[in-house]
């Protein structure tokens, strides 16, 4: 999946939208620093009051909210598992009933709690349902609505929540004209926060792909390395954040720690041109033959067994391919931070070429090409020819 295939599915979340059909919702109660399962309740999502609707669809659109590679990982299932996950969700999707659904779904849960205590108490919900994606873009002139023909992709969509204790009140009653102290016994389930979740099958481009499954970290670049494995089992993943740390890792053992800008702003170009190149087809990666490539013509001229040895050094693995858009830096906001004691720099990667550190008058100081007068606290600086 991409970022559009979860965008288009996170918009369907909505209440009263003929393209998603939720069917039920089973939701299990798990006691904190145990082990077993205290609750589960099992209804047609329909039946809930349309302010619980609201409240689960906005939930669930925190799940898949995130950017891929950062909080949102699609995984390839593993091959062989024991109670392989890939087999419970599949027959949970395919049950014909509700009893059959739930036992898989409690067979999920039951993985997720195994030997494995929360600390605080958690609700996981699980929904299925449908979503409908018409085959055609809509044409107001067509006899035929574009509602006729759509692809069917049935799904399971899991949120982990924890549960907050309610808070203690101090409240004045108006009638009886005295100060009374209220306190609710009744956990408050935290649907504003889930703490992970996960989507089966992926989907994309109205296509289901039951080899893998979309799984969301709570935080960026914090993915649950336990769950993935031995929940979900799906195999090892790299964050973005893991991928750039490797990149510069590699970057630093080819031509060492210190770097022009503007060379810097050739590798960062030439790494987002492919990344704007393969936009509508498959992410580009980039394995150590292509980071040769980039760095060459950036201007540095380095050797290819380097390139493979730092590869090796940084990853224990010369075939790994880095994904292009985990490297670069958001191209056209000001995502790079140059810091000093004096002072702290947002530039964009495109506009790195532009910042130069010089000598001036035996000091380090940084010099920045600008096209217009720059200001200061709401004054134009008074322009200086540079070494006066």
């Amino acid at each position: 999946m991409d970022k559009k295939d979860i965008a288009a599915i996170r918009r369907q979340l909505k209440v009263d939208n003929d393209l998603l059909r939720i069917s039920d919702i089973f939701n299990v109660y798990i006691m904190k620093e145990t082990t077993d399962i205290y609750h589960h309740q099992s209804q047609p999502f329909e039946m809930l009051d349309r302010d619980q609707q609201e409240l689960f669809m906005n939930n669930f659109k925190k799940v898949l909210t995130g950017q891929l590679d950062e909080k949102i990982f699609e995984l390839k299932f593993q091959r062989d598992a024991e109670n392989h996950s890939q087999l419970i969700l599949h027959k949970g999707l395919l049950s014909s009933d509700i009893e059959a659904w739930k036992e898989q779904m409690l067979l999920m849960t039951e993985k997720m709690i195994k030997e494995h205590p929360y600390e605080k108490d958690i609700v996981i919900s699980f929904i299925r349902a449908e979503y409908l994606k018409p085959t055609k873009q809509q044409n107001e002139e067509a006899e035929e609505s574009e509602r006729d023909a759509v692809y069917s992709n049935p799904f399971i969509l899991c949120s982990i929540n924890k549960t907050e204790e309610p808070k203690k009140e101090i409240q004045f009653d108006y009638i009886e004209k005295e100060f009374k102290y209220k306190i609710e016994a009744d956990p408050v389930i935290d649907l504003k926060n889930p703490m992970s979740g996960f989507l089966f099958p992926s989907i994309s481009d109205g296509a289901s792909d039951v080899n893998h499954v979309l799984y969301a970290a709570g935080k960026a670049n914090e993915p649950d390395y336990w769950f993935i494995e031995n929940v979900l089992n799906g195999e090892d993943i790299m964050t973005a954040k893991e991928d750039k740390a490797v990149f510069e890792e590699v970057i630093k053992d080819v031509v060492g720690d210190q770097l022009n800008p503007s060379t810097l702003a050739n590798v960062y170009g030439e790494i987002n041109r492919v990344v704007e190149e393969n936009e509508e087809d498959e992410p580009p990666k980039l394995d150590y033959k292509d980071v040769e490539r980039v760095l060459n013509q950036s201007g540095e001229q380095v050797d290819a067994e380097k390139v493979k040895t730092a590869f090796q050094q940084a990853t224990t693995d010369e075939t790994y391919e880095l994904k292009a858009s985990s490297i670069v830096p958001k191209y056209n906001s000001k995502s790079i931070k140059i810091n000093t004691k004096i002072a702290n720099i947002s530039i964009s990667p495109q506009d790195l070429q532009y910042v130069r550190q010089v000598n001036y008058q035996g000091k380090r100081c940084i010099m920045i090409e600008v096209e217009e007068d720059a200001e200061v606290d709401g004054f134009k600086m008074l322009p200086e020819a540079f070494g006066e």
